[in-house]
């Protein structure tokens, strides 16, 4: 068998019960965190103009409402993401719309969410290794389209490896001038998405993809792998949950920051939760230390705010602006990225003064927990200096060391983009925090509480208090409450009560 013919005749057969509860958990966890990201990004005035131009997120025609999910639900970095891969804006979206559309139950939409999961997951995974990762990987979302809405029609096998086929036979290349200072940063989810569901109305009406697209020497992973990984697509299936990698974002803002803002926000509080304009005028220095991953992506962000201007996509890529705000106010928000936030002399002037510098022990941490990376350079094994060396030069492949052996489950999967943050005021006085793996991200404590940290991040978007408690519930939904649940979660009034709509 092709790898894409394997890996869609396993998801297609998937079924709740061949789903460990602890993935179904997290899969559950996963969907509110994503509605939260929807949510605000509706509120948000870009969201705003991309509703109009197509329309609100849940509308009767399923495949536009799919392409809306996913967009709305990506812009302001407030998508989970997996080791491989940004997913929750197709493997989350998706499924919503047509579970929506089919009126399934919960445990149809969270085995079509993990279906598309696994099947996102480790196609990023084999081409991790190469020069598109992050939300710039937009080839995650062909996966986690079609497996997403194939799972919910209960398409046969055969047709998921055409639509397969057919959605990577011309998959999305961002430029990053347009991903960092353009509105176009609102379509980067939305067109894969809408070109997986091109494919599978392509497959449903009798067209073929190539069953050999993803390891053909002419084929995907010649082209966006600089180390390819074949064997990622398929290895484990059924053992190895992706699902369970999964770091849920609790701040708006790139990757790498979280641990920054972190501590950021537990120093406001060290320091006594002072006035905004008051720390301010006695702030002198902030250092950040991190790894390598988060000091090239605040490098690459910094040239794009240099000037007036504060695109919105570099913007959440720079650590200057989100630590400054997480010290100087206790708090990150989604309108602390917007005028007049994003402009405010005081807070500009914190943020100059951040610096970011590298850690040495934290890239070695970094490299050694499977997301965003490390498993891939496990599965690589010494063909992966050729990648390290690309991504960070000779000091990154004398970090990297020998590489351990691949993770036959992920289980314990951890994902330590860690920071530590150093203060120092005119008085004298030093405050420092460090923290290894954000909270919220793959890790000992997220696997503990990843119920509450979502729940928490969707009251912080404004999503209503009964939709939050009604989590546990997700895995065991009749199609009725679900179909309410999920419009109440969108719904721009919180006062809107889910009781009264539930049979």
């Amino acid at each position: 068998m092709t790898l894409l013919s394997e890996l869609g005749a396993w998801a297609a057969r998937l079924t709740p019960d061949a789903i460990p509860e602890r993935v179904l958990r997290r899969a559950a966890s996963q969907v509110l965190s994503q509605l939260g990201a929807v949510r605000a990004g509706a509120a948000h005035p870009l969201g705003r103009r991309l509703t109009a131009a197509f329309g609100p997120p849940l509308q009767s025609d399923p495949r536009q409402a799919a392409s809306v999910l996913a967009a709305l639900g990506s812009f302001l970095n407030l998508d989970d993401t997996a080791y491989a891969g940004h997913l929750s804006s197709s493997t989350v979206a998706v499924p919503l719309a047509y579970a929506r559309a089919r009126r399934l139950d919960g445990p149809a939409l969270l085995t079509a969410v993990v279906a598309a999961n696994e099947c996102a997951a480790r196609i990023t995974a084999a081409a991790t290794l190469g020069p598109l990762r992050g939300q710039t990987a937009l080839h995650s979302h062909l996966a986690g389209a079609v497996a997403g809405r194939l799972h919910c029609e209960g398409a046969p096998p055969d047709r998921w490896t055409d639509a397969l086929g057919l959605a990577y036979a011309q998959p999305p290349w961002p430029l990053m001038r347009a991903f960092l200072a353009s509105d176009a940063r609102l379509l980067h989810a939305f067109g894969p998405v809408r070109t997986g569901m091109d494919a599978c109305d392509a497959a449903a009406a009798g067209l073929s993809g190539a069953p050999d697209l993803l390891e053909h020497p002419d084929g995907f992973l010649a082209r966006f792998a600089t180390v390819p990984l074949p064997e990622a697509v398929t290895a484990g299936l059924g053992t190895r949950w992706h699902t369970e990698t999964f770091s849920y974002k609790l701040h708006p803002g790139g990757p790498g920051i979280d641990a920054a803002v972190d501590c950021a926000l537990d120093l406001h509080h060290d320091l006594g939760a002072p006035d905004e304009e008051e720390l301010a005028a006695v702030l002198d220095d902030v250092l950040v230390e991190a790894s390598l991953y988060t000091v090239l992506a605040g490098q690459r962000a910094r040239r794009y705010l240099d000037g007036p201007g504060r695109p919105l996509g570099a913007l959440v890529l720079d650590i200057g602006h989100p630590v400054a705000t997480a010290l100087l106010t206790g708090r990150l928000t989604v309108a602390d990225l917007e005028p007049p936030a994003a402009d405010d002399p005081v807070r500009r002037g914190a943020a100059a003064k951040v610096r970011l510098r590298h850690d040495p022990a934290l890239t070695r941490q970094l490299l050694a927990s499977e997301a965003p990376f490390g498993e891939a350079l496990r599965q690589a094994g010494p063909a992966g200096t050729a990648w390290l060396r690309e991504f960070g030069g000779d000091d990154l492949v004398r970090l990297a060391g020998e590489p351990a052996p691949p993770a036959q489950d992920f289980t314990p999967a951890a994902k330590a983009t860690g920071a530590r943050v150093t203060v120092r005021l005119t008085d004298g006085r030093t405050a420092v925090r460090e923290l290894l793996i954000p909270y919220g991200a793959a890790g000992p404590h997220t696997r503990t509480h990843h119920a509450d940290l979502v729940r928490g991040k969707f009251r912080a978007l404004g999503g209503p208090q009964h939709v939050a408690d009604a989590l546990p519930r997700l895995p065991k939904m009749g199609a009725a409450e679900l179909r309410a649940w999920t419009e109440a979660a969108l719904h721009p009034d919180p006062a809107d009560d889910l009781e009264e709509q539930r049979p």
